[in-house]
């Protein structure tokens, strides 16, 4: 049997990492809807299809932004999504990270495989030095999954992001290349 090239970009045992696309619009928008409880009050991804749309077009065209939607392997199904926002190449080479699980994927370790995934492409094929994650410290969920991918903490930033009408306290995760190869 001839072998057939993925459609993701990395691929692990039960989860792979693909860009986003137009076309993910309603399936990515009934998960978004599904998972209001699970993603407030920390985070607000597009729930309708022109927002959707939207969202999707920053990620596709703005070289400073990289969208990866996790996917299960079997089947498919997007299990959730993390971007890489604020790139910055040069002597940086460095970008912001913010991701989401969905309802049906969460608890699963799926967005563990995915962002070992996406942190690979970054260190590797998009040649980024330093990964950062900013999250609300009564974010447990978020905190753990930066935790167990190997970030370390590197400090509290009070009133560092707009967020559901105010300003919010977020703790700062990072990781860099060398943190990965010698971990």
């Amino acid at each position: 049997m001839p072998h057939t090239a993925s459609r993701y970009l990395a691929e692990g045992p039960r989860v792979g990492i693909r860009h986003f696309t137009y076309e993910d619009g309603a399936e990515f928008t009934a998960r978004v809807r599904e998972s209001k409880d699970l993603h407030q009050p920390w985070l607000f991804p597009p729930a309708d299809g022109d927002a959707y749309t939207a969202y999707a077009r920053r990620l596709i065209q703005d070289p400073a932004k990289a969208g990866f939607l996790v996917c299960e392997v079997d089947g498919g199904g997007i299990a959730g999504f993390i971007n890489i926002n604020n790139i910055v190449e040069g002597g940086f080479r460095c970008g912001a990270l913010g991701y989401g699980a969905f309802a049906h994927a969460s608890g699963r370790g799926l967005m563990r495989e995915g962002m070992n995934l996406v942190v690979g492409h970054a260190f590797g094929p998009m040649r980024l030095h330093r990964l950062e994650i900013n999250v609300q410290p009564t974010n447990a969920a978020s905190i753990a999954l930066a935790r167990t991918c190997g970030f370390r903490l590197e400090g509290f930033s009070p009133d560092m992001i707009y967020i559901d009408g105010a300003w919010r306290d977020h703790e700062r995760w990072a990781i860099t290349a060398e943190m990965r190869t010698s971990g």
